[in-house]
C-alpha cells in the first residue's frame, strides 16, 4: 500500500473554520444576546463546554499518551517551549503596555502564551515536512493533557485579577466545568470509545459547534458591556505585529534550540511544529470560564494567532520538505502515524491510520 504525506492547497490556507468564527463574531456584534436570551445562551454555553471536554476525555487514549513518554527529552522540550518559553515572552510583552497594547489586550496576549499546543495541525505539518510524525502525535497529546492542569495554574499565577475577575472561584469552575467532564469521559471510554470513534465526523461538528456557541456568547457579552469600544484598528494592527514577532521568535527558538540540544532533523521538525503552536479548541473554552465578561478580548489574540500559525507553518512545512537531506528520503517515505490515536484537547478529529496517510485537516 502506498503511503504518502498529506498535501495542503498550493495557495496560502485560510482555515474555513476561522471564517466560521469570524462570521460568529459578526453575528454577535450585529445581534448580541441580551437579557433572557443571554441567560439561555450562557447556560447553553456552559453545557457545551462541559460536553466538549467530556468528549475530549472519552476519545483520548491515555495508554498511547503514556507510551509516548519514552521519548522524554523531546516531550520535555516541547512542554518547556509551550509552558515556559511562551509565558516568558508573554510576560516580556508587558513592556508594550500602554504604547502598543492595552492592558486588556495584553492579558489576552499573555493568556495565548499559556494555552497548550494543538495536535492535528502539528501532525499534518510535521508529516508534510517529513519529520518525526509519531513524536509529534505524542508530544501534542502530552502537551494537551498537561495544559488541562498547567494553563489554569499559570493563569492564576501570572494573570491574577487582571484576567477579568479571575480568582480561586474561577479555578473551582475550571475543575467542575472542565476537569470533571474530562475525567468522566476517561472513565467511560471503555464503553463509549468505540461509538465515538465510529461517529467521529459527526462529533467533530459537535465540537466545532460548541466552540462557536462559546464564541458567540463571549462576544455578545463583550458587545453589551461595551468592551469593543476599547479596540481600535491601530490597536489591532499593533496586536498582529506583536503576534507575528512572537511566532517568529518561537519558530526560531524551537528550530535552533533543538539543534543545540542534539536532536536530529526529524525530531527538530516535530519540536518546531508542536512547540510553536497554540490550541484554539482548548483555549476558547478555558477563556470563557476564566475571564467571564472579558472573554471576548481574551480570545481575540488567540484567534488571530491561530490563523497566523497555520499560514506561516504551511509555507514553512513545504520549504522543509524541499530541503530534505539526501540521506533522509528513505526514512521519510515510511513515516506514517502509529495505530489510531485518539483526540486530546486541541484537536477536532481523530488522527488515526487511514490508508497510511495522515489526515489533512488542520485543527482548531
Amino acid at each position: 500500500m502506498s503511503r504518502r504525506a498529506p498535501r495542503l492547497p498550493s495557495w496560502l490556507p485560510v482555515d474555513p473554520y476561522i471564517l466560521a468564527l469570524i462570521s460568529t463574531v459578526a453575528v454577535a456584534v450585529i445581534l448580541p444576546a441580551s437579557g433572557a436570551v443571554a441567560d439561555v445562551a450562557g447556560g447553553a454555553s456552559t453545557g457545551a463546554v462541559a460536553l466538549l471536554f467530556f468528549l475530549y476525555g472519552a476519545r483520548l487514549s491515555t495508554a498511547e499518551a503514556v507510551d509516548g513518554l519514552t521519548h522524554w527529552r523531546l516531550h520535555l522540550t516541547v512542554v518547556a517551549c509551550t509552558f515556559v518559553a511562551f509565558p516568558l515572552l508573554g510576560l516580556a510583552a508587558r513592556g508594550l503596555v500602554p504604547y502598543v497594547l492595552t492592558p486588556q489586550l495584553h492579558s489576552g496576549f499573555l493568556f495565548l502564551c499559556l494555552v497548550p499546543s494543538t495536535i492535528q495541525s502539528s501532525i499534518a505539518f510535521t508529516s508534510i515536512a517529513r519529520g518525526n510524525v509519531p513524536a509529534a502525535i505524542c508530544a501534542g497529546s502530552f502537551s494537551s493533557i498537561a495544559g488541562m492542569f498547567l494553563t489554569p495554574l499559570l493563569a492564576a499565577a501570572l494573570l491574577g485579577h487582571s484576567g477579568g475577575g479571575f480568582s480561586a472561584h474561577a479555578l473551582l469552575r475550571i475543575g467542575v466545568q472542565l476537569l470533571l467532564p474530562f475525567v468522566a469521559g476517561q472513565l467511560l471510554r471503555r464503553w463509549i470509545g468505540g461509538f465515538l470513534t465510529r461517529h467521529r465526523k459527526i462529533l467533530g461538528h459537535v465540537d466545532r459547534g460548541s466552540i462557536l456557541l462559546v464564541v458567540y456568547t463571549a462576544f455578545s457579552e463583550g458587545v453589551v458591556t461595551g468592551i469593543w469600544h476599547q479596540v481600535t484598528p491601530a490597536r489591532l494592527g499593533a496586536l498582529l505585529g506583536a503576534e507575528a514577532l512572537l511566532l517568529a521568535l518561537m519558530l526560531t527558538l524551537t528550530w535552533y534550540g533543538a539543534k543545540r540540544l542534539g536532536f536530529d532533523r526529524e525530531d527538530r521538525i516535530a519540536i518546531q511544529f508542536a512547540g510553536s503552536k497554540k490550541s484554539l479548541a482548548s483555549g476558547l473554552p478555558m477563556a470563557s470560564v476564566l475571564f467571564g465578561a472579558q472573554a471576548s478580548l481574551a480570545v481575540l489574540p488567540l484567534m488571530l494567532f491561530h490563523q497566523m500559525q497555520l499560514m506561516v507553518c504551511a509555507v514553512l512545512a513545504k520549504r522543509r520538505s524541499r530541503d530534505l537531506p539526501e540521506a533522509a528520503p528513505e526514512r521519510a517515505e515510511t513515516l506514517v502515524e502509529p495505530a489510531e490515536t485518539s483526540v486530546a484537547p486541541g484537536t477536532d478529529e481523530q488522527p488515526g491510520r487511514r490508508g497510511g496517510a495522515v489526515t489533512e485537516r488542520t485543527a482548531t
